[in-house]
């Protein structure tokens, strides 16, 4: 069994790291998931007989790794998908993208249709059939002339289907290696990564943050200079 980066567990929740290139939870590939992982975790750790209850609270896309957090208990998952639902659990992300961004920092919103045939979304005009707002805030933490790529960190407002990746590809700001939607770097890692959550625990309500940088390695080495409190 894969190992499993634990960052927190108690009775309710496991906050965990997503590894690269690993479904959130199963699909049609049938490739190991999260979910899996951690469920074949639980039965193991704590001799449990038959199956183990795993909540699935959010997701990262395939290629993204980063924090998660998952449910221990049906009462957990309930408490934390409502925090999604009504935007009180926060997630943070940093992305290296293509170009210099005209703003060091600033609000994007938009309109995204998914394409349920290509699994992609793109922008589309308010009012479009099935469109979805989206809303992120970023800040550039980081801009290498040399390269021509920038450090964003982004905070978003919304969970929708690709979102980073589509609103800043749609600005001519793809994030590094995304071979899906343009991104320079092709056979490379995507530069997206969750490096921090902040939700209330679902029982005690007390709030609660997690962080994890990815590893400053490969694309990720454009992280070594930055002053750490401008990570966290």
């Amino acid at each position: 069994m894969q190992k499993l980066n634990i960052i927190y567990e108690d009775n309710h929740m496991i906050v965990v790291e997503k590894l690269e290139n690993i479904p959130s939870q199963a699909d049609k590939t049938e490739d190991i998931d999260m979910l899996t992982l951690i469920k074949q975790y639980l039965i193991e750790k704590y001799h449990k007989p038959g199956d183990a209850y795993v909540g699935l609270v959010h997701r990262l896309d395939r290629p993204v790794g980063g924090v998660m957090v998952f449910a221990k208990t049906s009462k957990a998952a309930s408490r934390l998908s409502e925090q999604v639902r009504n935007k009180t659990f926060q997630k943070q992300y940093l992305a290296i993208v293509n170009g210099k961004m005209e703003e060091n920092q600033g609000m994007l919103v938009d309109y995204l249709w998914k394409n349920e045939k290509k699994n992609m979304s793109q922008v589309v005009k308010e009012g479009t059939k099935n469109a979805k707002k989206a809303e992120l805030v970023y800040e550039v933490i980081k801009y290498d002339a040399k390269l021509n790529l920038s450090v964003l960190k982004i905070d978003l407002h919304t969970g929708r289907h690709h979102q980073i990746r589509v609103q800043l590809s749609s600005r001519n700001h793809s994030i590094y290696g995304d071979q899906k939607y343009g991104g320079r770097g092709h056979g490379k890692q995507i530069c997206l990564w969750a490096y921090a959550l902040t939700l209330h625990h679902p029982i005690t309500k007390e709030e609660m943050h997690f962080q994890l940088l990815p590893k400053f390695e490969k694309s990720w080495k454009i992280l070594e200079d930055i002053p750490k409190n401008k990570l966290c």
